[in-house]
């Protein structure tokens, strides 16, 4: 089962992250609060929302914005962690991606980073004041 996060307006999806097994997104939050994190009140929004369902709201947004963009900058900061799934090796492998550090060891189902693409999808939220929907 994959975690996919998406903004729709109305029926028409704008744009959405398919960030792979919900084990590999709980990865990622485990080495946030193992690498750069005491306690998830570091980012309580990013930290403390159910992967299950629900979603972030316009202006849970807005805050999220500004986490991901400092967890970004500490995980650029780590070491190399390397993959937690064996398909983000085989996905890295395919398109020659070898990580420099922690950041670049997490990537959507597509390569392409997953912090970036969060980021991004948090962005656009915000432009539109649409939330983000966790599928």
């Amino acid at each position: 089962m994959s975690l996919y996060l998406s903004i729709f307006a109305g029926d028409r999806e704008l744009d959405g992250v398919e960030a792979g097994p919900y084990a590999d997104f709980n990865a990622l939050r485990h080495t946030i609060l193992q690498e750069i994190s005491a306690a998830d009140a570091a980012f309580p929004t990013f930290l403390g929302h159910s992967d299950c369902d629900g979603e972030w709201s316009p202006s849970d947004c807005v805050l999220l914005r500004r986490e991901l963009a400092a967890i970004a900058i500490g995980l650029k900061q780590r070491p190399a962690i390397g993959f937690t799934s064996a398909w983000q090796a085989e996905v890295a492998r395919s398109i020659g991606l070898s990580p420099r550090n922690a950041f670049e060891c997490f990537i959507d189902v597509d390569g392409q980073f997953l912090l970036d693409r969060l980021q991004h999808l948090a962005e656009v939220a915000v432009q539109q004041h649409l939330p983000i929907l966790f599928q």
